[in-house]
């Protein structure tokens, strides 16, 4: 089984934790790790923007990181949210384990 950490950003903590939620119930991921007050610099729309973010980090199965992405792209308020995952190589294997379990 392959296991990905999936990071991803949103407007405020509020906005973070409804997202957790619903992806931690749909079983979508077996958690999320929310870290508020992050400060972005970004290109959009043409020009420099400066903004708040709060990180989203979740741990989920490989297999489910394409739904995972559509229900965000669903809640979220941007246009364009980010999400991306990373593959896990290695690490505590009673963690991967658990990840398996707790996800569909």
């Amino acid at each position: 089984m392959e296991y990905r950490l999936v990071y991803m950003t949103t407007e405020n903590k509020e906005q973070a934790r409804e997202i957790g939620r619903v992806l931690v119930r749909e079983r979508l991921v077996a958690c999320v790790n929310i870290i508020d007050g992050m400060s972005s610099i970004y290109w959009w729309e043409g020009k420099v923007q400066e903004d708040s973010e709060t990180v989203m980090i979740a741990k989920t199965k490989a297999n489910l990181v394409g739904e995972l992405t559509e229900r965000v792209r669903k809640l979220h308020s941007y246009d364009v949210p980010c999400v991306v995952s990373m593959q896990l190589l290695e690490g505590n294997q009673d963690f991967f384990e658990w990840i398996g379990r707790e996800t569909r």
